[in-house]
């Protein structure tokens, strides 16, 4: 078994990241950006969070295809098992903020671009599942910074304190 994630997987993992940081910049942003540009920012957001949504299912494919290197030394049990719980609650995370991203869309009523087609309405607006779904969406993503965060800190947990290979085994290159 290998040391270190398959280069796939790497390359996804990196660019699931890019692809989340313009999907939070994005919605930040929109409150910045003159009137007029204001509905590309929002449709950015949808864009770039479709991407997540789409990389984070081919990930999950990767996942099942190439098994998960070990970490070297092993790592307790509970904190295995703390690792195994946070990497399950990123995929849920971020296959379920562009569902209900989407879905807040929809019950909105209101016209969108995806990938530059106008996307239909299919379902009649509701005023009180959009609020609800809404809310929903942004307190998940408002989460999202805390479990990122607690991914992050991990890592460098692993790397600077504990010196096992976990963050190398991530990492770009040889």
């Amino acid at each position: 078994m290998s040391v270190r994630f398959a280069k796939s997987q790497i390359l996804l993992h990196w660019l699931t990241l890019v692809m989340v940081i313009l999907t939070y910049s994005a919605i930040l942003l929109k409150d910045s950006v003159p009137d007029e540009s204001a509905a590309l920012v929002k449709d950015l957001h949808f864009n770039f969070g479709l991407s997540v949504f789409v990389l984070m299912f081919i990930r999950l494919g990767l996942r099942h295809r190439h098994p998960t290197p070990p970490i070297t030394p092993a790592l307790p049990g509970l904190q295995a098992l703390g690792a195994k719980i946070l990497h399950w609650v990123l995929y849920l995370l971020f296959l379920s903020l562009p569902i209900l991203g989407f879905l807040t869309l929809a019950y909105g009523g209101k016209q969108w671009m995806l990938l530059g087609w106008q996307v239909p309405q299919w379902v009649t607006p509701d005023a009180g599942i959009r609020r609800t779904l809404k809310m929903v969406h942004e307190t998940l993503a408002n989460t999202g910074y805390f479990i990122i965060g607690i991914h992050a800190l991990a890592a460098i947990y692993h790397h600077y304190v504990r010196g096992d290979d976990t963050m190398r085994r991530m990492m770009p290159g040889k």
